[in-house]
């Protein structure tokens, strides 16, 4: 799974920007890995995967049990010819390709839509010996699936791990590790154009943040930033998802090929014509641990970021252009206009894994989510915004000795109830429903908003308005740095207002806050409404160096900026 290539690049500090502008785009998977001793039964997974509008689904085997579950839910599927079964369809003795699909794709399909086989997994870095068969196993498994009638609707591919490249910066310069570029590399890329299959590569980009002193955290996590110059191609990169990428077409490109090739390169035609198209076979973040740069929250940044590229075709392809002016073009810097389907690694922790491959997760084994807000599978990004505003407030239908009991559990299971102690600042009103009202939402908050941690025995109920009269012990707003200059701060301005969810309507023309009409005016109003939105949480009024906290109600016109969301 892990990836472990060095990728150069010195990012500054602002912008990958969003929007909400519709485009076409590709499709976002799940892998559902089972290295786990707790996980769910696949019935349950299947429901899971149903309700969050997840509809592909990559599998590391051909479980019975699994596909049999998958079947008429219209999860399309890819299943996996392991790596200890590929010499066997290298070799093919006894018709082994055609048993093997006759008996894991086609004993399935249609009822179960499988649409993919994958040729082992990263097989350079797992089972190099094997690297010689790679090819030969893909045809043949391929050729079985002409017999059966399914090649057009089940297509033939390989996972490799991103360090197959041996240079992947400047993208431009991106190429394939010698002992593979010629030998395996070439003939497969031939294959999967004939076949009309697409490329598989595993991406985990953060590895190459940490291996990289100086990158700047936001190119990583598609947050604002200055972006890098690939000054060959001239070419603007703001994401690292989509430097890693390009460098992947390159590299194909400087393929030689057995059937159409330029000055010895492989022909590219407009919109990527003559080189297959790259799918994302793992794309992972860790929810925790690696340094430090693995959190809920950056996982749910770098998903939502990912999930909004590759759905809404918000792509940094720019081209020198403003990224505002780039909203609707989909694909990447050098290949725009190009859908790209992708698999989150991972669905699950899975606790069996090795330690630093255990903790990728969408979703914990009781299925409640790892991040603070649900990733959008539909829509991309996360469901409400990068967090939903929601509370946790008391319920006085229950009466004053359950809301004390229910008090006391959240202020000795880590509620901070120091603010409602007599004479600290949240002590008024001295009532049981003010009291638990305020630990059952710190409670609340410091638990990622899981339905569960505000249930207190029916003691407490999510509302999704900010509570009346709600007390905050230490108020603070975000508001704009006027020294960084105009146009980092419209920059950071429309990554607040796009993929940053705050809610600009009050600074359109005409609206309430719209006056005085300046970015500094405009941008404190959207920066203070991402701040708050976000729980008012560390990082999220910096919009790299545009944005500064205050402990002083601003006021800017007649608009007077609110404290919480």
């Amino acid at each position: 799974m892990m990836v472990h290539l060095l990728v150069v690049v010195l990012g500054a500090a602002l912008p990958l920007l969003f929007f909400s502008h519709a485009a076409e785009g590709g499709e976002v998977g799940v892998c559902y890995g089972r290295v786990a001793t707790d996980l769910p039964d696949p019935a349950s997974v299947v429901r899971l995967l149903k309700k969050n509008g997840i509809t592909m689904v990559r599998i590391y085997d051909t479980d019975p049990t699994v596909l049999r579950s998958l079947a008429n839910t219209n999860i399309k599927v890819t299943v996996e010819l392991t790596n200890e079964e590929l010499p066997l369809a290298a070799a093919d003795q006894n018709n082994f390709a055609l048993q093997w699909v006759q008996n894991n794709v086609k004993a399935y399909y249609p009822a179960t839509l499988i649409n993919g086989v994958t040729i082992g997994n990263e097989v350079f870095k797992e089972a190099s010996h094997l690297n010689s068969q790679l090819v030969m196993a893909m045809k043949n498994v391929h050729a079985a699936l002409v017999t059966v009638g399914l090649a057009d609707a089940v297509k033939v591919t390989t996972p490799i791990a991103f360090d197959a490249l041996k240079t992947s910066f400047p993208p431009s310069a991106g190429a394939f590790k010698d002992d593979i570029a010629m030998s395996v590399m070439s003939p497969m890329v031939d294959f999967l154009q004939q076949t009309g299959s697409y490329l598989m590569v595993n991406f985990y980009p953060y590895i190459a943040y940490l291996n990289t002193p100086g990158m700047s955290i936001n190119y990583l996590l598609f947050r604002p930033n200055d972006g890098v110059l690939d000054k060959v191609s001239g070419q603007t990169y703001y994401s690292l998802f989509d430097a890693e990428l390009d460098a992947v077409y390159y590299a194909v490109e400087k393929l030689p090929s057995s059937s159409m090739h330029v000055g010895g390169m492989r022909k590219l035609t407009a919109g990527g014509g003559g080189t297959p198209n790259v799918h994302h076979g793992e794309h992972g973040y860790p929810n925790q641990g690696h340094k430090g740069v693995g959190t809920p929250q950056n996982a749910q940044d770098f998903m939502a970021g990912l999930t909004l590229q590759v759905l809404q075709g918000n792509s940094a392809a720019t081209n020198g252009r403003s990224p505002v002016a780039a909203s609707a073009v989909r694909g990447t810097p050098h290949r725009p206009n190009t859908d790209m389907n992708v698999y989150i690694f991972a669905l699950f922790n899975e606790n069996s894994k090795p330690a630093d491959e255990q903790d990728f997760g969408l979703f914990y084994p009781n299925e409640q989510p790892v991040y603070p807000s649900p990733i959008d599978f539909v829509h991309g990004g996360t469901i409400g915004g990068p967090l939903q505003a929601s509370y946790c407030v008391a319920n006085p239908t229950v009466g004053d000795a359950a809301l004390q009991a229910a008090l006391d559990y959240a202020c000795g299971h880590g509620a901070d109830c120091g603010a409602i102690q007599p004479g600290k600042p949240c002590y008024e009103p001295n009532t049981k429903l003010a009291h638990a009202s305020y630990a059952f939402n710190d409670y609340y908050q410091k638990n990622g908003r899981a339905s569960s941690a505000c249930d207190f025995g029916g003691a407490g109920t999510i509302v999704n308005q900010a509570p009346s009269g709600a007390c905050d012990p230490s108020p603070s707003w975000c508001v704009a740095n006027a020294a960084v200059g105009d146009v980092r701060l419209q920059m950071a301005l429309d990554y607040a207002c796009g993929h940053g969810g705050a809610d600009c309507t009050d600074i359109q023309p005409g609206a309430r806050c719209f006056d005085p009409d300046t970015k500094v005016a405009h941008a404190s109003f959207a920066f203070n409404d991402y701040y708050q939105r976000r729980g008012r949480a560390t990082g999220t009024c910096d919009f790299a160096g545009a944005g500064a906290i205050v402990r002083q109600a601003p006021k800017i016109g007649n608009c007077v900026l609110p404290s919480g969301a």
